[in-house]
């Protein structure tokens, strides 16, 4: 019944056609026919349903044009988003009845769906044999490395028990981070297979409001803050990505001034890192190498991160701050 990846992500939009052009512009996304078990979980009646893919990343966008429907009221509730995380197992009821056992909320039992973190929920689906990319290049991104969620103050830690318990998830790290007047508390909680990684997020609200407070109050609640997309090659992906119209978040000169003093030698030139805005760190298994594109949401309440890893397996401790700083810098300058 343990959970083994991320089968597919449901994203809830105004307009599925659109944000599927826009994927497939930007990232090099392919549209292609939905598996009919996948559909069959997600579908409902008068509802626009488009996948993409690349690499193993299935988005499964959804949209309808009805106000009622659940699906545009996920949307004009919380601004176009992740709704539903599918969680593909062996055992799916299996691992539906365990995370019932453990408190879940069951939404949907014929479809798999359980109540998550606030209105993203999770889905558990059986697993699939991994069909080959379409011959059409190599892909730009590879794999979906992890999912960022924003918790109201107070419920980080019983977050973190149920993925423990409900399902089977280990936490690996965690942090206290805090910059200026601002500060969060953080905990990544993993599968056993390595496949499913969760960054939870929890903002203290005895320091001063920030982005994480910003995000609860525009998005109505909990939810998905970014998805980071894995790829073997991140100076190719940006600056593609770059070409195709995409704009990511700056970085400061002086980061990259550190940069020989606080790491030694890093795998991707300096001066490359610099021109691209490509964020570093390492730990004992090698170095991993981020960037974070600017927020075109209206609420700007999601975002994408392209994340390569080059042995590292953390998240990039020491990169959080420069996250946390450039993000308040385009919070600021879109209140202008």
């Amino acid at each position: 019944m343990s959970i083994q990846s991320i089968a597919h992500v449901e994203y809830h939009c105004a307009d599925a056609d659109a944000t599927a052009a826009e994927l497939c512009a930007d990232y090099g996304f392919t549209a292609v026919l939905p598996d009919p078990d996948q559909l069959a979980a997600a579908e409902s009646a008068n509802a626009r349903t488009v996948l993409l893919r690349q690499g193993t990343i299935r988005f499964l966008l959804r949209s309808a044009a009805d106000p009622a429907h659940p699906v545009a009221r996920y949307a004009a509730r919380h601004g176009e988003g992740v709704a539903a995380l599918a969680l593909a197992c062996p055992d799916p009821q299996a691992a539906l009845d365990r995370a019932e056992r453990h408190g879940a909320r069951v939404l949907d039992r014929a479809g798999g769906l359980v109540a998550g973190f606030g209105d993203t929920a999770l889905r558990f689906v059986p697993e699939v044999p991994s069909s080959p990319e379409p011959a059409d290049g190599t892909p730009l991104l590879d794999a979906l490395d992890h999912a960022a969620i924003c918790l109201p103050a107070g419920e980080l830690a019983d977050a973190v028990r149920f993925c423990e318990a409900a399902l089977g998830m280990h936490r690996i790290f965690g942090e206290y981070i805090e910059v200026g007047e601002q500060a969060m508390d953080s905990s990544v909680v993993q599968s056993a297979s390595g496949e499913v990684t969760f960054t939870l997020i929890e903002p203290d609200t005895s320091r001063r409001p920030g982005q994480i407070d910003t995000f609860l109050a525009d998005h109505d609640g909990a939810g998905v803050q970014h998805l980071a997309f894995r790829t073997g090659d991140i100076a190719t992906a940006v600056r593609t990505a770059r070409d195709n119209g995409v704009a990511f978040l700056t970085t400061p000169g002086t980061y990259y001034d550190a940069l020989a003093e606080r790491l030694g030698a890093t795998a991707i030139p300096v001066d490359t890192l610099r021109e691209l805005d490509v964020l570093v760190d390492q730990d004992h298994g090698g170095q991993l190498f981020q960037i974070f594109a600017r927020s075109t949401h209206p609420r700007r309440t999601y975002f994408v991160e392209l994340i390569e890893r080059q042995g590292a397996g953390t998240f990039g401790t020491a990169n959080i701050k420069a996250l946390y700083e450039a993000v308040e810098r385009q919070r600021a300058a879109a209140s202008v």
